[in-house]
């Protein structure tokens, strides 16, 4: 489906709703998400994993477990927005992308700009 799109280009309602140049857009747009997402959370695993137990002061050990407990929300929280990423994409791919699952009715392209997997 890959499609050449301009470096400059944003969705606009001038254009037929969802069209291949849309869903391209989009594609990317979840895709760079997702990268950059799985990237993080490599790189707090690596942190993690560096600093764990190096801490010989109680006080500061207890202070890096609050803080590793911390990351470790957030990667989960990170990981349901991966799901969530990886469900939009499949609605790409099967034409369902861009509509309420509610009523059918398109959803807005500034709302799918702003939160691309909204549903």
């Amino acid at each position: 489906m890959s499609q050449a799109l301009e470096t400059d280009y944003v969705p606009s309602d001038d254009e037929p709703f969802m069209s291949p140049r849309q869903r391209e857009y989009f594609r990317r747009k979840l895709v760079t998400w997702k990268n950059d997402l799985l990237k993080e959370s490599r790189e707090t695993l690596d942190g993690l994993q560096e600093q764990s137990d190096k801490l010989p002061d109680m006080a500061d050990r207890a202070s890096s477990e609050t803080d590793r407990s911390i990351e470790l929300r957030a990667r989960d929280r990170q990981r349901k927005l991966i799901g969530k990423i990886d469900a939009a994409l499949r609605r790409i791919e099967d034409g369902s992308y861009g509509y309420c699952e509610e009523t059918g009715e398109p959803i807005s392209l500034k709302r799918l700009d702003a939160r691309p997997i909204a549903t």
